[in-house]
């Protein structure tokens, strides 16, 4: 195993499962960073059919409030966030994507700066469809501030109510990801 890989499998060890989803979820990661050190995107859309993203979450924790911009090519309301580069560490895809698609320095004083989640999701929307391995990043906003999400990537933004979501037009893995996130707010 490759070091890039073995510090990706560290982190996924370190990710607790909010429920048999997200165990099988790890589960599988952890067998897949086992079989290969192929696991960063090298070419669009899809080559290696499987590979490492971070989402980075905006929340406005004092609000309850998360940021979601309307994805120009998935067509659902998303969190920001990209694949990680070859060799990168997620930390630092996520510091890099909150700068690219939000225009900030990523703040991770909210849950810390581990993922607070682990998804793996097959992608929809236009271009070959792919495996996303999904680390989930979450970051300081305030709801206030008026961000404006890379016009690029996102045809328009949003921000939902952490406890009152309702689109199913999103990840499918985002209402548990709010669930995961309502419980380690409570903390």
């Amino acid at each position: 195993m490759e070091a890039a890989t073995a510090v990706i499998a560290e982190i996924v060890r370190n990710v607790a499962s909010l429920d048999d989803l997200e165990r099988r979820h790890l589960d599988e990661t952890l067998r897949w960073l086992g079989q290969t050190d192929d696991i960063f995107r090298r070419a669009k859309p899809a080559t290696p059919a499987r590979h490492l993203v971070s989402y980075v979450v905006l929340i406005d924790p004092d609000a309850r409030a998360i940021l979601l911009g309307h994805h120009r090519k998935a067509g659902l309301w998303l969190p920001t966030g990209g694949h990680a580069d070859p060799g990168e560490h997620p930390f630092a895809t996520a510091g890099r994507e909150a700068a690219e698609e939000i225009g900030i320095t990523a703040e991770f004083s909210v849950v810390g700066p581990e993922p607070l989640f682990l998804t793996i999701t097959t992608t929809v929307g236009i271009g070959a469809c792919h495996e996303d391995v999904s680390l989930w990043y979450v970051i300081r906003g305030d709801r206030t501030h008026p961000y404006q999400l890379d016009p690029r990537e996102f045809s328009d933004q949003r921000w939902w109510s952490i406890d009152d979501f309702s689109t199913s037009e999103t990840d499918p893995h985002l209402p548990r990801f709010l669930a995961k996130l309502r419980a380690a707010l409570s903390r």
